[in-house]
């Protein structure tokens, strides 16, 4: 089955591409000198195969637990093809070819958001946790000493990386779905020492979007600067089926001073691959330093001028410019198909759980994240089971995630659960594979199946029935 995924025609046009790439280097003297240990390679890497069974099936459609979506078959194949140079998309001595295809390929990410001219100051780096950190550590210079402020369901890298740069750092309380209150951010505001806000589009535990517009609008009002934080759902806005109030957040993002996305997650790439992009260009000036070596080949710009990491992986790039020439990052194509297919398996298993008395759904899903509870008669009791059914799953072929949550986010007075908690754990399904609508019906009938045997083994609250 991992062949089939891994998909044997890749592996044909590798060793073709291998070819036309040994042409570009044919008049090198012959290097003979084997590898150190090449007798062993075939036996290590058996053994490494071995080790690498103890692995959830992330690849597989019943895997929906964690944010873990394989990279397509070309990102995967064009990043093996750059392995065999290694370029270091730092300096270009070390990355020529992918620094001009790094630049070219974040070019056509800021496209996404609007933002073609004038060009943004962009580039790839080692995944959202980092490029958080540059867009904060420019906001920090920008505005020196004053607090940072993202949601409480924001994703806790934003609390960490302020520490590290040595910012406050404050959480705003969220309204019952999920999403920063934009009120609560005015009142916070209107006490001043606030530098910047940081909107998230698609939180990490729910997939909630922050409502953007009225968060500009507060910016606007009280001298804020706007980071997005668009690591996990940046790239929806090339999706046809969101909701209203997500569509317009999208809509305006093009506005936030600085944007984050992590083409790692939905933009198929392994991992780690992440992008940072600032509105505007003028903030490279805070990346200015001096190195005695090596920026002297070519006066064109060196990636590593522009980024607070040094040696980056080329082949990150070679794998992301691969994939966008392949896919295009527009409205109607491949690419958005795949994200609007995800964001259908996500109301397709809400729907089914609103209609059976065993679940009690949170709000309606955004983007392609579900989360639910377990219904029992005490919060701590749907906590309880919400792990056993999380276990009896993944036990019959179902991989799941569990989430601790607001007990608000949750309709649990409704459905008579006594509230002896404010937070429940419950169960969260990712579904941002494109195949996952598809197999909506058979991770229906496992989680239905789970949730039956463990609700046996424990009495059920009234009126508790279901329509499976």
């Amino acid at each position: 089955m991992i062949t089939a995924m891994l998909e044997r025609d890749s592996l044909d046009a590798l060793r073709a591409a291998l070819d036309r790439l040994e042409e570009g280097f044919r008049d090198l003297p012959a290097s003979a000198d084997p590898a150190p240990g090449a007798s062993g390679i075939a036996r290590v890497l058996d053994e490494v195969a071995g080790r690498l069974h103890d692995n959830y099936p992330y690849f597989h459609p019943l895997y929906a637990g964690q944010m873990l979506k394989p990279p397509h078959p070309v990102a995967r194949t064009a990043y093996a093809l750059a392995q065999w140079i290694n370029p270091n998309n730092h300096a270009l001595d070390g990355g020529r070819a992918s620094s001009a295809m790094e630049k070219e390929a974040v070019a056509q990410i800021a496209g996404m958001f609007g933002w073609s001219e004038p060009a943004p100051l962009a580039h790839l780096c080692g995944g959202g946790t980092m490029a958080n950190l540059e867009a904060l550590w420019v906001a920090g210079r920008l505005h020196p000493g004053k607090a940072i402020a993202a949601s409480s369901q924001a994703h806790y890298t934003h609390g960490r990386v302020a520490a590290v740069l040595g910012l406050p750092f404050e959480a705003v309380p969220c309204d019952r779905r999920g999403r920063l209150d934009p009120d609560a951010l005015a009142a916070r505001a209107a006490r001043g020492g606030l530098g910047t806000v940081v909107a998230t589009l698609g939180t990490t535990a729910t997939g909630s979007v922050d409502p953007l517009p009225p968060i500009l609008e507060v910016a606007r009002r009280h001298g804020l600067r706007v980071h997005a934080d668009a690591a996990y759902g940046g790239y929806f806005g090339l999706a046809s089926n969101l909701a209203p109030e997500a569509r317009q957040a999208f809509d305006r993002l093009r506005e936030a001073d600085s944007i984050v996305i992590d083409p790692h997650k939905h933009g198929l790439q392994p991992y780690g691959c992440g992008c940072v992009l600032f509105r505007d260009a003028s903030v490279g000036r805070f990346y200015k330093h001096d190195s005695p070596y090596t920026y002297f080949t070519s006066g064109d710009l060196h990636l590593g001028e522009i980024t607070l990491e040094c040696s980056r992986a080329g082949a990150s790039a070679v794998a992301v410019w691969a994939t966008q020439r392949l896919l295009p990052l527009v409205r109607g194509g491949e690419f958005a198909a795949g994200l609007e297919s995800g964001r259908a398996a996500a109301l397709a298993l809400d729907g089914r759980l609103r209609a059976d008395g065993r679940f009690v759904p949170a709000f309606e899903p955004e983007l392609d994240i579900v989360v639910w509870a377990v219904r029992a008669p005490r919060v701590s009791e749907c906590s309880e089971r919400a792990r056993a059914v999380f276990a009896e799953a993944a036990r019959r072929g179902l991989h799941l995630a569990l989430a601790e949550l607001p007990a608000d986010f949750f309709a649990l007075d409704a459905a008579g659960v006594e509230r002896d908690a404010e937070r429940v754990t419950c169960l969260r399904s990712v579904l941002m594979k494109p195949e996952h609508r598809a197999w909506i019906d058979r991770i229906w009938t496992i989680l239905s199946d789970a949730t039956d045997a463990v609700c046996a083994r424990t009495p059920a609250p009234p009126g508790l029935t279901s329509t499976s």
